[in-house]
């Protein structure tokens, strides 16, 4: 008797064909229960899956914008579902905070009928102001001076519509500032001023105004501090000769005519300069400049108080150097080779005046102002606006006849025009 590995040849070979086919069948049966009841299983626990985060989110969307689309009869497979979106951001928890307190300024001038010689009054231009103060029932408004120049009279238009009279208090030309007051019964914001000096470049701007006149008041533009010391020269009487240095913020928010006078803001809603100029030359993009907020502060409180800058006042008729032909330097003026910049004393100095009792003379170059180098007119009116006042000494460094002096000046005030 023999040993076998495989106790199926213990069976006849007919006995054996049987059990195989018999285990093969019960085999099958097992494997396709099993994938039914897995799946079954799977499906049951899709929703508590897709909750736990082991299935992607959008798969149960997706199924359920199937069901949708089906029990609806769409067959494209699509829904269309309304989508209510909420926008809350800095921006424009900044310029709700700012937008009601700018306003627009209009200038009312005088005009005569050509055929008629009646006078009638018109709207010359429009502006923009901002509301900074509501006190004693009276509102009062910041503006450009050149928004207001020439007016008869002006009207403040309120972000309600409605116009009222507003009256000047005060305005100066060259550093292009005005305060406005009018009735305060209908003012519902007042906007609040910032630290200018604490401005970093790349730091959001905003821009309020009205450009291109009411039409499109208090539009809002938005972009970047792009310089905060800009010094921008300004001719006043259009002679090609530099009148005042303005220091300016340089922003690229769109600042558009009209816009003059309006607020520049930062990302927490405070005015941070009063728009003023722009570039606007072909192939410039980009450059808006406003007047930084804590220099409007001073020069608003003294015109508020006095109605123009009390100037100190030195008694000459500067002129620029650099505008004298380069022949008078050395045949008129003999200035040394040393000397490049500063201002000349161009006409005759009055005998009782400031500079007359210092010795000044004509045709003396000035290039120092105690410790501060003068390169121009500009800069000289400038120095004396925001570091003197009337009854304050100043120490003059002149050149004459080749030889470098000093002289100190009682400044007095300015006499008025």
């Amino acid at each position: 008797m023999g040993f076998y590995d495989n106790h199926q040849d213990m069976y006849p070979a007919p006995e054996r064909k049987k059990r195989r086919e018999s285990t093969l069948g019960k085999q099958i049966v097992t494997s396709v229960s099993s994938a039914v009841i897995g799946g079954l299983v799977v499906l049951l626990m899709m929703p508590t899956l897709a909750k736990t985060g082991y299935l992607p989110q959008q798969q149960t969307n997706t199924a359920k914008a199937m069901e949708t689309s089906i029990t609806s009869g769409n067959t494209s497979g699509i829904t269309a579902q309304p989508i209510s979106v909420s926008v809350e951001n800095a921006t424009v928890q900044a310029v709700e905070k700012v937008e009601n307190s700018v306003v627009g300024v209009i200038n009312i001038r005088q005009v005569s009928n050509w055929f008629s010689q009646e006078q009638s009054s018109v709207e010359s231009g429009e502006g923009s102001g901002v509301i900074f103060e509501k006190k004693n029932g009276k509102a009062h408004i910041i503006t450009n001076y050149h928004v207001i120049e020439g007016a008869q009279r002006v009207e403040v238009a309120l972000p309600n519509g409605d116009k009222v009279e507003a009256k000047i208090m005060g305005a100066d030309q060259f550093t292009d500032l005005a305060v406005l007051e009018i009735d305060g019964s209908k003012v519902t914001s007042v906007a609040e001023l910032g630290d200018s000096d604490a401005l970093k470049v790349g730091e959001p701007a905003i821009a309020i105004g009205n450009p291109l006149g009411l039409k499109f008041s208090r539009t809002v533009t938005q972009g970047i501090i792009s310089s905060t010391d800009r010094s921008m020269p300004v001719d006043l009487d259009n002679n090609g000769q530099t009148d005042w240095e303005m220091d300016v913020l340089q922003t690229d928010a769109a600042i558009n005519p009209g816009n003059s006078g309006g607020a520049l803001c930062n990302i927490y809603g405070q005015v941070i300069g009063i728009n003023s100029m722009k570039i606007a030359q072909s192939g410039v993009e980009g450059l808006g400049f406003a007047i930084p907020i804590n220099d409007v502060k001073k020069i608003v409180t003294e015109l508020m108080q006095n109605g123009t800058l009390q100037r100190a006042y030195l008694g000459i008729s500067p002129y620029d150097l650099a505008n004298v032909p380069k022949y008078h330097w050395k045949e008129t003026l003999n200035l040394p080779d040393s000397v490049t910049e500063g201002v000349v004393v161009m006409d005759e100095v009055t005998r009782f005046s400031p500079a007359g009792k210092a010795g000044l003379r004509q045709y003396d170059v000035i290039v120092k102002l105690d410790d501060t180098n003068i390169s121009n007119g500009a800069q000289l009116r400038k120095y004396l606006t925001l570091n003197k006042k009337p009854g304050d000494t100043v120490t003059i460094t002149f050149y004459r006849d080749g030889f470098k002096k000093t002289a100190t000046a009682t400044l007095e005030k300015t006499p008025a025009q």
